[in-house]
């Protein structure tokens, strides 16, 4: 299905760049498109939630919201090169060039007609090639020339791989034996609302929780994406900078997913800066965006519609200026205490929220069913 989503995406380009159908029509398209996308998990694990596992519906929520992100570049990028297309402006991007490129270019003192005549020029990247290539590099922002490595380093490849197969087993055994427990003793004291137990649980499930975290954040932006990026000879390894550093929830969030800060400054907070909008009101929609996209890969997988991660997510709004006020006030670190309060405490709290919501969803019903027999 996400093959013919892709080639959708493709051969309407292709059309929009030949003008056979209008900019609008193309447009009203290619968004049924990333809609669709989105939708199609909702409708599959709503029908066929049985065949799922939570672990399996979550890959196929998140592999679509990746989906859903890159087609929207890939589209709007497009859409920026067709219009300098067609009015013979300049370019308004520079295109990246491969390392060996770059390398020859300082070693000549300038850039020869062979290097530029590499460049892949618009429309010549609307081909299945490069979009292919594109779904599969690990980043998620659309460009025609993308910076390239000369080389794959089996060496480097190699500890990465390791490092994915060891970290998925260790997270597995932290989830089974430390995890999964926790969570179930903390169901009993948060629904009787006994607020001091409940304390206790989440304390307690805060630092294996914690711990899972900083394994997966390693496992995924630096050992996973880097195989990746290996294997295609993909040169831009900025996945993440030094979150930990963060003296405010605002430097936190910009610094610690790269690949969806960028997306979400490019393709998002810009455009709608330049409709008018003040960059506070920008800021709030990048957040309300992201805020869904946080609900939709809980509430769907789990299929327990709550907003818990939709507010948490919201709540990092005015919690983003309490830690700005507290940077002025107090210094830096505090300011850097207060992003890690948020880390360490907020997400175990979801997790208990959202299991109460789950076990009372999905399994409340059967349990009044055997009673009534």
């Amino acid at each position: 299905m996400s093959r013919a989503i892709v080639i959708s995406y493709r051969n309407t380009s292709r059309i929009r760049q030949k003008e056979i159908i209008s900019e609008g029509l193309g447009m009203v398209i290619q968004i049924a498109n990333i809609i669709f996308s989105v939708l199609l998990p909702v409708v599959i694990i709503h029908l066929k939630g049985s065949a799922f596992s939570i672990m399996g519906a979550t890959s196929v929520c998140f592999y679509y919201s990746v989906l859903f992100l890159k087609l929207w570049s890939y589209v709007q990028t497009n859409m920026w090169c067709r219009k300098t297309y067609y009015q013979r402006q300049p370019r308004e991007r520079r295109p990246s060039i491969t390392v060996a490129e770059l390398k020859r270019k300082h070693s000549t003192g300038g850039e020869d007609d062979e290097d530029v005549a590499k460049l892949v020029q618009y429309p010549e990247n609307l081909c299945y090639k490069d979009i292919m290539y594109f779904l599969c590099a690990p980043t998620l922002c659309y460009e025609l020339n993308f910076p390239r490595t000369s080389r794959v380093r089996k060496r480097f490849l190699l500890k990465r791989l390791l490092e994915v197969l060891i970290g998925v087993n260790v997270l597995m055994a932290l989830f089974q034996q430390w995890i999964i427990p926790s969570v179930r003793n903390s169901l009993i004291p948060f629904s009787n609302m006994d607020m001091a137990l409940a304390t206790e649980r989440l304390l307690k499930l805060a630092l294996p929780n914690h711990l899972v975290w900083l394994i997966f954040f390693y496992l995924l932006f630096h050992s996973f994406l880097n195989a990746i990026g290996e294997v295609l000879y993909f040169a831009d390894r900025n996945f993440y900078c030094d979150w930990w550093n963060a003296n405010n929830i605002d430097t936190f969030w910009r610094t610690w997913n790269m690949p969806v800060h960028r997306w979400c400054v490019r393709h998002l907070y810009i455009p709608v800066v330049q409709m008018g909008y003040s960059s506070r009101q920008a800021s709030t929609i990048v957040f309300l965006f992201s805020a869904f996209f946080h609900e939709y890969l809980v509430s769907v997988p789990l299929q327990t519609y709550k907003i818990w991660a939709f507010l948490g997510m919201m709540g990092q709004i005015p919690l983003s200026a309490i830690s700005r006020y507290v940077e002025r006030r107090l210094g830096p670190r505090m300011g850097n205490i207060i992003v890690w309060a948020s880390i360490i405490l907020g997400q175990p709290l979801c997790i208990m929220a959202y299991y109460h919501d789950y076990v009372i969803t999905h399994y409340q019903n059967a349990l009044n069913g055997t009673e009534h027999r």
